[in-house]
Order: structure tokens, then sequence, then C-alpha cells
């Protein structure tokens, strides 16, 4: 019989007078019911009888046994990860057979590998479903060693679809990959310095930080923190390699405060003698998201993650501890969108952290293992659609979920810090890193790397041995650049169509929209894909209403409720809804701290115009000084902006715009064509790209 080993809450704890919330104490071990829930878990009877053959592992159930209760209700996906030998069974067997996918148990299991299996809905393979896999890295702040990047970029036309992606949480993805090369595929990003372990599944993902590789103390301290917690928080058992690499453990020793923190059992947070001290069999009920940043600098759109951490420092730029938020989450599940149309927003909702504390910098490790097995032991296990932590603090309140945060940290959070107000940081052009080189900042349309912008970048980095950073909006920054290559990697890179931020349409540089369609299996309609073309509408319709060309605000698209591009913190965020429909939101603003709302629904997308001009107009002549759009439409309120929308009868007129000739002769048009198309633009829109940027400049330089 398999046992289950629990956790024993320090009892000292929990008799402090001071505490308004107690953990029931465990009562011992109990089986674990594996026996009898087997046959739940979608495993065929070999695989139960070869299951029950292996030499037995001891288990750790995550749900605290409370006093005179019956045992929890799972999820089926609960009893599989519980019977899966810590992510190894049916995983190992399923790699090894020849059909191209794999079976509903392995499905979830490889997830915590760092990969996803997917169909292209819209090829039909021999049998069927044209299955393949995406991979996802695990790179906490970004950081890309050049041998890793190469790697990467051979990896994506050997074995992918030839296009590398870079994701809102500063990791690549490769997609495309067939089963029977996904363990080639693996081991190369791993003897890479490289990982996919924890990249996806029931536990914390990829540790954001600010990308810039500035050579300050606090940019410096936020990464090795982003580093230290992606460390404490990586899985332990070893499966990872056992699949991957035959065994061979392939990564750098671990900083010793790292290892004694996940050791730490003093407030009982650890599953004694288990191959995941921190996890258990179950690890934790969803995916968890963390975030590191300095004051000011929300360039990982920090009150969208589960933890946001922010150093503070003292007078003299010293760090000295961190403030701490909690429950940041932007996902509206599709599963409670279709089924609870009435109440959708009210089932699943978006949410944005709120404060918990202040540690002292020593502390933050066990602070954050702290909020982690809260959520382990509180979050919700029989119902997926609401485990994210949010909703556990939801129900409780942040008092409460605070209370019972500070009996695993053993101490009191302190008042949280006065910060700054935030402001969102691109980094795009080129900078000083502050030892002397320079770094440049890159954007790249959705994050989609391919054709000739990737067969450049791959030139340049492998030309000048450069190490790259990823930053969470989808961009690429190449670091650590000599003076004398400025020149030289500015032409390359403007021949592939990479050029200086200010060449680049404003509404561009902040746009972000998810890969949806064809493989994402949850795409109810049209997103990376979509996105050039709404974006090219929406310029338009700022020409029709006499917005300036540098006048901007923040477009993101996804192609179902989830919302991986973040797209409920977006001045104008589409959400899709139905097939070549969605959702409208309205009221995010430029720096990220404030959630939108959903204003309109059902919006078919040839339609949206009707809905953006009569915003945008009212927005260029009823707005305040420097308002932007988001605060705009929060101070208008919705009531009257639907309204505006309603009575709509077009923009008043105005004189009809001057059209020059910008060509005097076919050489010059030919090479600005070329140019014009590596930006899915004309020749004639990218001429006229440069010249208002360049009147801009000039304006902005004499302060007009």
């Amino acid at each position: 019989m398999e046992t289950v080993a629990m956790v024993a809450v320090n009892p000292s704890a929990l008799a402090a007078a001071d505490r308004k919330v107690q953990i029931g104490v465990f009562q011992g071990l109990r089986t674990s019911g594996a026996v009898q829930t087997r046959r739940c878990s979608g495993l065929s009877a070999a695989a139960e009888a070869s299951s029950s053959a292996r030499s037995s592992t001891v288990s750790a159930i995550s749900t605290p046994v409370k006093p005179n209760t019956p045992d929890v209700k799972r999820s089926k996906v609960e009893i599989l990860k519980e019977q899966s030998n810590f992510l190894r069974f049916p995983l190992n067997e399923e790699l090894e057979t020849d059909a191209p996918n794999i079976n509903e148990a392995a499905t979830q299991l490889i997830k915590f590998h760092g990969s996803y299996q997917q169909a292209d809905r819209e090829v039909r393979g021999p049998g069927g479903k044209a299955y393949q896999f995406m991979l996802r890295t695990k790179n906490p702040c970004g950081k890309v060693p050049n041998q890793l990047y190469l790697a990467m970029d051979s990896l994506a036309d050997e074995f992918g679809i030839g296009t590398l992606r870079l994701t809102t949480r500063q990791t690549f993805q490769l997609h495309g990959i067939l089963k029977k090369n996904l363990k080639t595929v693996m081991s190369t990003i791993i003897r890479s310095m490289g990982s996919t372990l924890g990249a996806c599944g029931d536990l914390n993902r990829n540790v954001l930080a600010p990308a810039a590789p500035f050579i300050r103390k606090d940019y410096l301290f936020a990464q090795e923190t982003a580093d230290n917690i992606a460390a404490l928080l990586t899985p332990q058992s070893g499966a990872y390699y056992d699949l991957w690499v035959d065994g061979e453990k392939i990564m750098s020793a671990e900083p010793p405060e790292v290892v004694k923190a996940r050791n730490d059992n003093t407030h009982g947070t650890n599953f004694p003698d288990s191959p995941e001290p921190i996890y258990g069999t179950q690890f934790l009920p969803r995916k968890f998201k963390v975030a590191v940043t300095i004051p000011t600098d929300n360039s990982v759109d920090i009150l969208t993650n589960d933890i946001g951490v922010v150093v503070v420092s003292d007078a003299d730029g010293e760090p000295q501890g961190f403030n701490i938020y909690v429950s940041g989450e932007q996902s509206l599940l599709v599963a409670v969108w279709e089924e609870h149309i009435g109440d959708r927003i009210e089932t699943t909702f978006p949410r944005l952290g709120e404060p918990l504390g202040y540690v002292p910098k020593e502390d933050i490790l066990y602070a954050i293992k702290a909020i982690v097995v809260t959520q382990r032991e509180n979050g919700r296990r029989d119902d997926r659609k609401y485990s994210r932590m949010k909703y556990l603090i939801n129900e409780w309140g942040i008092e409460k979920f605070r209370s019972v945060v500070e009996q695993y940290y053993g101490k009191k959070f302190e008042p949280f810090r006065d910060l700054p107000e935030w402001e969102f940081k691109s980094y795009l052009g080129w900078h000083e890193q502050g030892d002397g080189a320079l770094f440049c900042g890159l954007h790249v349309d959705s994050g989609r790397i391919g054709g000739k912008m990737k067969k450049t970048l791959r030139e340049i980095i492998e030309k000048y041995n450069l190490n790259v950073r990823l930053t969470p909006n989808q961009n690429i920054i190449l670091c650590d650049i000599r003076r004398a290559w400025r020149r030289p990697i500015t032409t390359a890179l403007a021949q592939a169509g990479l050029l200086h931020p200010r060449y680049v349409d404003p509404l561009n540089v902040t746009a972000m929209a998810c890969p949806a369609l064809p493989l994402c299996p949850l795409a109810i309609t049209e997103a990376e894909r979509g996105i050039p073309d709404i974006l090219k509408r929406v310029r338009a319709v700022f020409d029709k209403v006499g917005l300036k060309y540098n006048e901007s605000l923040v477009v993101r698209v996804t192609g179902c409720p989830n919302g991986c591009a973040r797209p409920y913190m977006a001045e104008l965020g589409l959400v899709g809804d139905g097939p070549n429909s969605y959702q409208i939101w309205l009221g995010g603003t430029p720096n990220q701290t404030s959630l939108a709302k959903c204003f309109m629904e059902k919006v078919k997308v040839q339609e949206l115009e009707k809905v953006f001009e009569p915003l945008f107009y009212y927005w260029k002549h009823k707005r305040e000084a420097r308002e932007s759009f988001g605060n705009f439409t929060n101070r208008t309120g919705f009531e009257k902006l639907k309204e505006l929308v309603e009575k709509w009868e077009g923009p008043v007129e105005t004189p009809s715009r001057y059209s020059l000739k910008l060509f005097a002769d076919k050489k010059t048009y030919e090479a600005v064509d070329v140019l014009a198309k590596l930006q899915n633009k004309s020749a004639h829109q990218l001429a006229m790209d440069v010249i208002r940027n360049y009147i801009a400049s000039q304006h902005n330089s004499r302060g007009e």
C-alpha cells in the first residue's frame, strides 16, 4: 500500500497568541487512495500493473488532513501527479512508443518538463490530427547565453517550423517539434546551458526581472534575486534529467543560501525525506508566477504576478530589502467563459497584485517559500478553474492570507515601504551598460523571429559572440557590444528590418499578441496573425480623426480569454470570444498599474472601426492635457462612451491632407520597398513613417 508522508506544522507557531488563523495539525500517515482511484487516471490495465510492480514510492499529499473530515475531493490531474513517481510515469513509457502523440496522463506530465502537445488545427495528418510539440525554455531574467541562442536558432530550423518565438515571460518557444525528436531537442537545450524544466505545469514558471544589462547595484540585485527564487522553486527529484539526458545532471552549483532556504523546515514548510521537499508529489494546485524588479521599472508587469518582488534600497543605492505584492493574475478561463455566459466575469476574473508587506533582504527566499507553501496547502485541488492563488486570497482576504503566510515564514511582515510611480520601460535602442559596453534593444513584432531577421540576428550574435536578453514585451536585447561594433551592427540590423525604435510605429512598440491559431487548442480567433492588420487599422483611424503619429496607446490581442498577452492591463485589449469576434477591454494605463474592464462583447473583426472611430475621436477632442487613452476612458465612464459609440455618425470633416511624391528615382524606391516589405508596409508608408519620426524628433529636441 502506498503511504503519504504528511507535513507537520510547527506547534509553537500554532500556539502563538497573536495569530488570527491556525492551520490544522496533521494527523499522521494515511493511505493515499491510489489503488482505489487509479482507474480514474485514464491509465490502461497494463500500465496499472506496471506501476504496481515498481518499487513503492513515498507520496506526499499537499492537502492537510483536518480532524473529523472526509478526504478532500481532487481533480483527475491531482491524481495523475500523485501517481507519476515525481513526473516520470507514464511519460517515460509513452515516449518510447511509435505513435506520433502521447496519452492524456503523459500530456499532463510533459508540461512540467516544459512542453505542450499540440495539433495544427489547419492540417490533418495521415491518421487524423497532425500532432506536434511546443517547447518552452526557462530563462530567469530573460538571460540567454550565446551558446544557447545559437542552439535554439539551429533547432528551430532542423526540428521546428523555422522560427523562434519570444514570450511575454522572457523565454523562447519552439513550435513544430515531432515526438520522435523530443529527446534530441531537449538534450541539446540542456547541454547548451539551457533548460525547459518547470516552464509549464503546476509549479513556479519563469521568474521575470528587468532585462536591461545595467551594471547597477539595484538591477544586479534584482536579477540575482530572480535567479535565486528560480533555483529555490526548481523541481528536485531528477525526473527531468532521467528522461531527457539519461540521468546525467547538467547543472551549475546552487548558491548556498538557496540550498539552505530550500532545506529549512523550521516552520513546517517541507515534506521530510521527499525527493521534492517543497512540492511533494502533487506540486502546486496550478501554475505560479513570480517577478522581481526595482522601483519605477515596470517592464515586468509587476502587478500581474502571483508574487511581485520590489527591491528597496537606501539613500546610497544599497539594497536593504523587498516589498512583496501577491495575487496578481490575468486569465479568464475558457471553460468558465463557455459554460457561464451570464456571470463569466464574476466567476473567474483578472486581478491586480496587492501589498503583502516588507522583508529584509536576507529573508526573501524564506518569505517566498512561505507564500508558495500557503498556496500549496490551501489552494483548491478539486476544480482547476479556481485553483490559482488569486481565488484563495479573494476568498480569505489579505489579512487572513498574511496571517497564514507568517506562520510558515516564522515572522510578521514589516509595513510596506513607499514606492514612486511605476513607468513602463522597453529598453529599445542603444544604451550604455555602465561598464564601457553598449546594449541594443530590438523590437520584434509579436516576438516572432524568422526569415531574414532570424538569419541576420544569428550572424551578428555569432560573429561578435554576444549574449542576449529577452524582455517581457516580446523583444530582444543584444548585450556586451563594443563601441567599435555599433556602426556595422546598426547597418546589418537595418537591412534586416530591425530598425531603431524611432522608425517603428509607436503603436507596434507596446503591442503584444499571443500565438493563438493555428496551434493553440484554446484559441477561438486570431491574435498573432491578426494583430499586424489590426494595428494598421488603428493607425488609419488615428489618421482619420486627426491624432498625431507620435501618439500611441497600449494594444494587446489574445485569441481566447486566458490572457497570455496580458490584455486585461491594456489601454485597448482585444480578447477572442468567438470566430472572428472579440471582446473590447478598456481602461488599462501606459505604466501597467490599472486593470482594464470589458467595454463591449462580440464585436466582429470587420466592424472594429465602428468602435474605434468614436473612441479615438473623443479622446482627441475631450481629453485633458496629456491624458492617456486609458485614463480618458476611465474618467469618461463606460456608460457615456457606449452612448457616444451608439450615436456615432462619423468625424467632423477636416481639410484634406497633403499628398507628397516621395520618390524621385526608381533605385531609391526599390531599396525602400524591399525594407518596407520586411515590416509589412508599403514603400510610401515607410517613407512617411521616417519623415514623421524625423519631424517629431526635431520638435522634441527644440522642446516644442
